[in-house]
């Protein structure tokens, strides 16, 4: 697992759009960059709607928000259109991202064990180093917990 202070592994997937991006094309910015299970359900729809009626404060603390699921780009197109999210949904289809950030993990559900994308958020900063990890995300209040 990676630990603060570590270099944010980089990356190079499509967006909702078909538009590449990769971490390195954000160093001297700071990141928000938040993984979640699954487009259109209601803890992730609930976590990006609260990221979405709270980007003008992400945006004035200097945040570049990106979403990574691995829904293809198809999927995140309907859930940016349906919910006008105005950041970037990354479709890690190949799981590149969820596994070098270690969130690719075994998940229980009634009994069921199963892979999954584990519901964690990484802060980076402007030299691409993680500044914080949450890993106990609130869906509904998450932006009060990045700008704490």
């Amino acid at each position: 697992m990676l630990q603060i202070g570590d270099q944010a592994p980089d990356f190079e997937v499509k967006d909702q759009n078909g538009n590449v991006v990769r971490m390195s094309d954000f160093k001297g910015k700071k990141v928000v960059l938040y993984f979640y299970p699954k487009d259109d359900t209601p803890g992730c729809t609930a976590q990006a709607c609260n990221l979405r009626d709270n980007y003008d404060a992400l945006l004035a603390k200097g945040f570049v928000v990106l979403g990574v699921s691995v829904d293809d780009e198809k999927s995140h197109q309907k859930f940016v259109q349906k919910f006008d999210l105005p950041f970037p949904l990354l479709a890690d289809t190949e799981h590149e991202i969820v596994e070098k950030y270690g969130v690719w993990q075994e998940k229980s559900m009634y009994g069921r064990k199963y892979m999954g994308t584990m519901r964690y958020t990484f802060v980076v900063n402007e030299e691409g180093k993680i500044e914080d990890i949450i890993t106990k995300v609130d869906t509904k209040n998450h932006t009060a917990q990045l700008l704490k």
